[in-house]
């Protein structure tokens, strides 16, 4: 039953991960056809942003070591496709594939940017600074992933100032969009807000943001619902729940996207997804996997079929 509330907005543009972010947390690796044939069922769907891979090294995320044969496969699907580059060799090979939208992936804390970039933060900023120059100079549009925005694993809950501070930075280099990642799933919704609001009140404007939250702790949901009462229009999502967070015990991935759509259809926000053959694409593609989809949507809908 589709019941509109206030203060919502009237679109929201899914940015949808499962193809990368969920992808690459699976213990083996995916056939580089299913990659394609699976964004490409997305896209028919009506997703209008797909990730599609990222260019990083295949001794550090095996799973994606097919960038080069996957891209040239994607060339007829109808979304924008952006793709994951750690540092300039990165940039390179993805542009030379014809990349248009470029991500690079910080950190809010020392301690993961150390063990996920073998870097500081400052380090990790100073060597996506010409990454991100001559994306932009090349007319790449570039998104900045900021991760552990909200707790971490090992330095417990992130103060927000450290967050508005390397949001700014990132910024600052010339990205041209945020996404605040919850990495192991710990937000609630006013901390959310209170984020957001300390983001505003720093100079960084709403239409600039986007939000990526895990559901270890059940969350996901709701701190969307939370952002988009503060007017943001940008959301993370993967298609059935794939992906999943090494750092958190029990964690339970990434918003399945069916169930966002699902919220999103019932409140009238536009998506332009079609829930049915984004459900029967997340059934398809949980076959390929060999197990079920964890979104509850999908459960569901495919149960009622």
């Amino acid at each position: 039953m589709n019941v509109p509330a206030p203060g919502l907005p009237g679109r929201v543009r899914i940015h949808e991960v499962g193809a990368r972010d969920g992808l690459q947390n699976e213990k083996g690796a995916v056939p580089t056809a299913v990659k394609a044939e699976f964004i490409h069922r997305l896209a028919a769907a009506g997703l209008t942003t797909i990730e599609a891979t990222s260019f990083v090294h295949p001794k550090w995320v095996p799973q994606l070591a097919d960038a080069e044969e996957l891209f040239p496969q994607l060339a007829d699907v109808a979304a924008d496709l952006p793709a994951l580059v750690p540092n300039e060799r990165g940039l390179d090979r993805a542009l030379a594939l014809g990349a248009r939208r470029i991500a690079v992936f910080g950190s809010a804390t020392e301690t993961f940017a150390s063990r996920n970039l073998n870097r500081t933060v400052a380090e990790s900023l100073a060597m996506f600074e010409p990454v991100v120059a001559r994306a932009k100079e090349g007319g790449a549009h570039v998104r900045g992933y900021l991760s552990m925005c909200f707790g971490d694993p090992w330095e417990g809950p992130v103060p927000v100032h450290q967050v508005v501070s390397v949001s700014k930075a990132l910024l600052d280099l010339g990205c041209d969009e945020l996404s605040l990642g919850d990495t192991i799933g710990v937000a609630t919704p006013g901390h959310v807000q209170a984020l957001l609001s300390a983001l505003n009140e720093a100079g960084v404007t709403t239409d600039r943001i986007g939000v990526h939250f895990h559901d270890t702790y059940g969350q996901a949901l709701s701190n969307t619902l939370a952002a988009l009462q503060h007017g943001v229009s940008t959301v993370d999502a993967s298609a059935g729940g794939l992906g999943g967070c090494p750092y958190a015990k029990s964690a339970t991935g990434n918003l399945a996207t069916e169930d966002l759509v699902w919220m999103l259809d019932g409140l009238g926000i536009e998506t332009g997804v079609d829930l049915a053959a984004l459900t029967a694409t997340s059934v398809w593609m949980a076959e390929q996997l060999g197990r079920p989809s964890p979104s509850r949507t999908v459960r569901a809908l495919s149960h009622k079929e």
